[in-house]
């Protein structure tokens, strides 16, 4: 299901957002070691000259399949492609040496246009996926985008395992639903309200005292903390959705060189003024 720790500038984010940049570091070990084992084929020694990064730097450009209706990892405003996946990917092309192009493309078609040499790379917060690992590679990761457990300000909630006796909401059909059933269900004491539509008519709830905790996505959760006070995270993240950057499978050097953007930008304090950029100061929509 499409939906979103970062890192944000720490001394700008509030530090319900710096909390969650701490456990996307937590995790980042464990899903690279992760994506080594799935992606080891891609990078034999003694395979030839990779197509599609020498195509890209004869090109002068790195193409970049997205998919444009998932704001504020992407979007068009007055033409433009905007988003925080726009914004990594133009960091990455310039790592790079290259310049970008935008391919529009959307999750149905997105790995076909990876196979079939109309883009380079693809960034349209794309979860991991290794059942696709036979026609593409990922990078790091560098978003998660699973479910976080959200309570007023001054709630004595402190995790998941304190939720007993407590009436917990979450939108219905997604994800964080299917997590709180989970709790519910091992839990009897827990009150199970998940008739919201949306992640926000959720908090919304939560922020009137309707119910007592709430599990949303880690985007949804980012965006309406970023903008209104009242409400924090707790404990640690309660999944691990992994977004990555994806190339063809045979774009063996392209894939170490992304890597390694990626891991030069993260040194540099990208992530976290990328973050406070798209998820605090952006406008909702």
């Amino acid at each position: 299901m499409r939906k979103q720790p970062l890192d944000a500038s720490r001394l700008a984010l509030p530090n319900h957002v710096r909390r969650l940049d701490i456990l996307a570091a937590a995790v980042l070990l464990a899903y690279a070691i992760l994506a080594t084992v799935t992606q080891l084929g891609a990078s034999v020694a003694g395979q030839g000259p990779d197509p599609v990064w020498a195509a890209a730097r004869q090109r002068g450009a790195l193409r970049v399949a997205v998919d444009f209706g998932y704001y504020p990892f992407s979007g068009v405003e007055n033409g433009q492609p905007i988003g925080y996946d726009i914004d990594l990917a133009r960091a990455v092309a310039q790592k790079l040496g290259l310049a970008v192009e935008f391919v529009p493309s959307n999750l149905d078609s997105i790995y076909d246009d990876l196979t079939n040499h109309k883009a380079d790379m693809a960034a349209s917060a794309l979860p991991y996926a290794p059942e696709q690992g036979w026609r593409a590679s990922f990078s790091t990761f560098y978003f998660n985008a699973g479910q976080v457990l959200v309570v007023p300000d001054q709630s004595p909630i402190a995790g998941q395992d304190q939720l007993a006796g407590h009436t917990l909401g979450a939108p219905l059909g997604s994800d964080a639903d299917t997590f709180a059933r989970k709790l519910a269900a091992a839990n009897h004491t827990i009150t199970l309200r998940s008739g919201y539509d949306t992640p926000a008519a959720a908090l919304t709830d939560l922020r009137r005292g309707k119910i007592d905790a709430a599990i949303v996505d880690n985007a949804s959760a980012l965006s309406d903390l970023g903008h209104r006070p009242g409400l924090k995270t707790v404990g640690p993240a309660l999944t691990l959705e992994p977004y990555v950057l994806a190339v063809p499978i045979e774009a063996y050097q392209l894939h170490d060189a992304i890597n390694h953007a990626l891991e030069d930008l993260r040194k540099e304090g990208f992530f976290e003024q990328n973050g406070k950029k798209w998820f605090v100061d952006a406008p909702l929509r």
